[in-house]
């Protein structure tokens, strides 16, 4: 049994991604891939039949890569989008035929925990730290220095945010100003209850809108995220690719470097609650993290396995 791999996979609001690791931890294969779960999610209160093909595709593709790297352990969660869909369970059921297992679906606490040991587990200081973890349809505020001591689940993510604020292209400035406060809002409300949160020395930032602003930031010809790992992101910088980008039409926002055209008719939506949340803690720079929820995954099956 020695000697084989970890594998994890985290079907996501947005995006569904798989990542292969060796015993020490080393990653064999790490892959991203847009399924969109959650979409139209606020408006239906259930996962779509056209989504759910779309991650089961995606699992079946996964499910192949895995058997193919000398897997000995599997863990697969599931995310915001399947806490909240109302037909999660017939999910689960397609996605069991496939994987061998059903997806375990992970509270909003136990997926920052994940992220939180992820994201710090790549920076070998131990200082206190909030991680920031925007997804498609919940943002995640995480706190800890060796290890997490509280989060926060705020029920905005990129694509949420898209769907409800953003209805014109591009979106007109109230639009975007609706989007920013009713952030901001409920991060005062954060910063209110866990004044913890304002503590801190250091600020990493994971997940797709936060790698892809990374990105646009250095233009990045072709989209590389794990070149973007450790990069310093100035509040000033980030600010920038959010007018940048909020002020283009999609068919012209398409073409920034760095800009997967999967997330450019998301991505100003996830701009959105990232502005917010720099705004209103006042945070000056954020570091990119390619670390995050499946590494905590890894670190933990690899523990458990020793």
């Amino acid at each position: 049994m020695m000697g084989k791999n970890f594998a994890a996979i985290d079907i996501g609001s947005n995006s569904t991604n798989l990542l292969i690791a060796d015993p020490n931890g080393t990653t064999v294969h790490r892959v991203v891939t847009t399924t969109r779960l959650g979409k139209d999610l606020g408006k239906t209160g259930s996962l779509s039949a056209e989504s759910i093909e779309r991650t089961l595709q995606c699992l079946g593709e996964y499910q192949s890569l895995i058997s193919k790297n000398d897997v000995t352990q599997v863990r697969t969660v599931a995310t915001a989008a399947c806490r909240k869909a109302k037909n999660t369970g017939d999910f689960f059921s397609a996605a069991q035929k496939i994987l061998g297992a059903e997806p375990e679906l992970i509270s909003g606490q136990t997926e920052g925990a994940l992220s939180f040991s992820g994201a710090t587990g790549a920076f070998a200081e131990k200082t206190p730290t909030l991680v920031v973890d925007i997804g498609g349809a919940s943002t995640e505020l995480m706190v800890g220095t060796e290890g997490l001591e509280f989060s926060v689940s705020l029920p905005f993510g990129a694509v949420t945010v898209t769907e409800s604020e953003l209805h014109r292209d591009p979106p007109r400035p109230e639009e975007l100003t609706n989007a920013i406060s009713m952030v901001s809002d409920a991060v005062d409300d954060v910063a209110h209850n866990c004044p913890r949160i304002r503590a801190v020395d250091r600020v990493i930032g994971v997940a797709g809108t936060i790698v892809t602003v990374g990105a646009v930031e250095v233009g990045q010809r072709v989209f590389d995220p794990d070149a973007l790992h450790a990069l310093r992101l100035g509040r000033d910088a980030v600010e920038d690719v959010f007018r940048t980008l909020a002020t283009e039409a999609l068919a012209d926002r398409v073409h920034n470097p760095g800009l997967p055209r999967d997330r450019a008719d998301i991505i100003v939506g996830g701009c959105c609650v990232l502005v917010a949340i720099l705004r209103r803690l006042q945070i000056s720079e954020i570091v990119v993290s390619q670390h995050n929820l499946l590494d905590g995954l890894i670190s933990e099956m690899r523990k458990n396995f020793s």
